[in-house]
């Protein structure tokens, strides 16, 4: 923690409004920071709480800046704004490389911050929310938000975290050793939670500081809903669905997803030995590469399916909201995309955590299971094609679970982020809104 992010201010005072070229009057200019390091969940999330604010274009101006490498092709909300960061890839427990693997990482986590500071200092937003990563990728949001406090009082600053970040003793571990706590309690106004205090209560077991916690605002999962974008440049879709609707031909849809398969082809390929085991009979397999899955992957992943007439390949789908509402089962890894997406749909669904380098999907798989939502099969299983088999043969037999079960998990988050940062920011400055 440094001094000059500090600055012995109390950042909870009341300040007045921002002044912002960009903004309109009666707008609040919201910038939203993904860094975007490994997969999807980031961008996703900061789309489906972009597009509800532009649901409200009289009331919100939007920007996003996001380091994802696939930004050029996802379908983006009318009206937003984005700035793209050069892409980087991590690689370790806080550590990073290019995702190009040329240059230098210095040199790239030097423009990525130049470009975050020129855009807060030439906006001038109402609001910087910053999604999981405090003090961003690497620190590179340290100079902005050092900046933010001393000269620009008018911005509200907001941290907005998902359900579930890693296990307790990690979190507290790399957020002692970083200065974290710190950072939280004297750089960020609120902290917004992107999940339900019923399936982990963020403020206790990451031991957020008194005054931190009572800024905690839990705002239900946040899932995204349909929106006017650009065409889909993946794949055309058929009546709503990602999938040949005439070759499943009435069959009930297993529909396999690994996010945006940059680690997921442990979960196809045991999905395909089940299948070659004689496990899902009478379902129709619809299996989702991802946009990040390996190419020489995807070619012999396909080719272990080649020949079955119950299996369908999808290289890529922007959206896959609609997908999951479709099918009869789930079976994916336990991101919190396509978890909150299976909660919306109350949706049957086997998940198959990442085991590494965060415990945060297989925590998430586990509380889904023990509230009775979900089938957790464990990665490290001795036999996973036989385990991840069977449960997916329970699954398809069973009943869907009780709706009074599916309650305790909001998913209207996108709504209240909007609706809270009006409220911060009307509260903050007076601002009728």
């Amino acid at each position: 923690m440094t001094d000059d992010v500090l600055d012995g201010m109390d950042v909870r005072a009341a300040r007045p409004p921002a002044t912002s070229d960009a903004a309109q009057p009666g707008r609040v200019s919201v910038v939203l920071y993904s860094h975007d390091t490994f997969g999807l969940g980031h961008l996703r999330r900061n789309l489906a709480i972009a597009a509800e604010m532009l649901r409200r274009p009289d009331r919100f101006a939007v920007t996003l800046l996001t380091g994802s490498p696939v930004i050029g092709m996802w379908r983006l909300p009318s009206g937003l704004r984005v700035q793209p960061l050069p892409p980087v890839v991590k690689v370790g427990v806080e550590s990073y490389a290019p995702r190009d693997g040329a240059g230098h990482f210095g040199m790239v986590k030097g423009y990525r911050e130049a470009l975050i500071l020129k855009q807060v200092m030439n906006l001038r937003p109402d609001v910087l929310l910053v999604d999981h990563a405090p003090a961003g990728m690497n620190g590179e949001l340290l100079s902005t938000l050092s900046l933010i406090r001393r000269e620009m009082p008018g911005t509200r600053t907001i941290l907005g975290l998902r359900d579930i970040l890693d296990s307790p003793d990690a979190v507290r571990s790399i957020w002692d050793g970083q200065g974290t706590h710190a950072l939280i309690e004297e750089a960020y106004d609120d902290v917004f939670v992107y999940g339900s205090r019923a399936l982990f209560d963020i403020a206790g077991a990451y031991g957020l500081a008194a005054g931190v916690a009572k800024r905690v605002r839990y705002c239900g999962h946040v899932v995204e809903r349909d929106f006017d974008g650009g065409a889909d440049s993946s794949r055309a879709t058929e009546r709503g669905v990602c999938w040949s609707v005439e070759r499943a031909a009435g069959r009930p849809v297993a529909l396999v997803t690994v996010g945006g398969g940059g680690d997921g082809r442990f979960l196809v390929q045991a999905y395909l030995e089940a299948l070659h085991r004689g496990h899902g009979t009478g379902a129709y397999s619809v299996i989702v590469l991802g946009p990040l899955m390996d190419r020489a992957e995807k070619t012999s992943l396909i080719a272990l399916g080649a020949g079955r007439s119950d299996i369908e390949f999808v290289d890529v789908v922007v959206g896959l909201q609609g997908c999951v509402r479709s099918a009869d089962l789930v079976v994916s890894m336990a991101g919190y995309n396509t978890c909150a997406e299976i909660v919306a749909n109350r949706k049957k669904a086997v998940l198959v955590p990442r085991a590494a380098p965060r415990e945060e999907q297989r925590m998430r798989a586990r509380l889904l299971a023990d509230m009775g939502l979900a089938v957790c099969v464990e990665p490290s299983a001795e036999d996973l094609p036989g385990e991840l088999g069977a449960a997916v043969d329970a699954a398809l037999a069973a009943p869907p679970a009780p709706e009074a079960l599916w309650r305790n998990l909001p998913i209207d988050g996108a709504v209240h982020v909007a609706d809270q940062v009006l409220a911060v920011v009307a509260q903050a400055d007076g601002r009728a809104m």
